[in-house]
């Protein structure tokens, strides 16, 4: 068959016609059926972090992510049943993530620092931390920073890179915490009395741990006082209140035992002094002349 001077083998028209709309159908269905394997295996992968108690906003976000990736390779797949040559595809799609890297570098590294915070647990929201110089309870962790609030009511917002990077104290991780109060007491005042006022009241708090039980060591002889330190157990919930009521106790207590608790001082020596004062009880002495 000949169509403006060209010549038309209607056969293989037709062969060929049918041979690509039977991979296009064929690339339409591997498309459908990926697509439906992929939210399959999305939601299974979400459950799973729900139950390891993930983080919602992470755990949602982790769903996108590895929804995307499925969703990339079943186009791919797809596509190449139509006879498309993916592997340029491929290369164009890792030139393209490997130039997002670079121009990311910071945020990929907060990122990845989120990914490891997330699986290793170093603390969870409601935590009381310290994280560098920066003390407060964790109220959100995403996948590029943690916010903490101090007890001021300050928002922190700290990039997930610097945590994985230097020491985190977590205060609360474990249900007991030990007050320790240390008073300075004068050199003249009598060590036993003060150690068995501390001793009482400690032991009659009803926040105290009987076991184990308060104690009361001499911790060191300063330069104005001798300190006297208190260890005694409590909850996390408790450790707060329970260290305030003790101070503003001992303070009383001691007060009421005259025990001095002594104000920092100082011996300051004036070579010369006694010298110069004998010449001023002479100058006083010589009598008065008129000119």
């Amino acid at each position: 068959m000949e169509f403006l001077g060209f010549t038309i083998d209607i056969a293989t028209l037709t062969s060929n016609t049918l041979s690509l709309v039977l991979k296009v159908a064929l690339a339409i269905v591997i498309f459908i059926v990926g697509r439906w394997l992929a939210k399959k295996a999305v939601a299974i992968a979400q459950k799973i972090m729900i139950r390891s108690h993930l983080d919602d906003t992470i755990a949602s976000f982790l769903s996108r992510l590895l929804y995307g990736v499925l969703l990339v390779i079943v186009a791919l797949a797809a596509l190449s049943k139509v006879g498309v040559q993916t592997t340029s595809v491929v290369a164009i799609l890792g030139g393209a993530a490997v130039a997002i890297g670079l121009s990311l570098k910071d945020q990929l590294s907060n990122f990845a620092a989120g990914i490891m915070i997330v699986v290793f647990r170093p603390f969870v929201r409601g935590d009381y931390v310290q994280i560098s110089s920066y003390t407060g309870t964790v109220t959100e962790i995403t996948l590029v920073n943690t916010h903490l609030t101090t007890i001021n009511n300050h928002d922190v917002i700290i990039p997930n890179g610097d945590i994985t990077t230097s020491a985190v104290i977590n205060y609360t991780a474990l249900p007991n915490r030990r007050v320790d109060i240390t008073v300075g007491i004068g050199y003249d005042a009598d060590i036993k009395t003060a150690k068995d006022v501390m001793l009482n009241l400690a032991r009659n708090n009803p926040l105290a741990f009987t076991d184990p039980e308060p104690v009361v060591r001499v911790t060191n002889l300063g330069d104005n006082s001798v300190d006297l330190t208190l260890n005694v157990w409590t909850t996390n919930a408790d450790w707060w209140t329970m260290q305030c009521d003790l101070l503003e106790q001992f303070k009383h207590a001691l007060d009421d035992e005259k025990i001095e608790i002594p104000f920092p001082q100082r011996s300051v020596h004036v070579k010369g002094l006694d010298q110069m004062i004998n010449q001023m009880n002479q100058s006083q002495k010589l009598p008065m002349t008129k000119d």
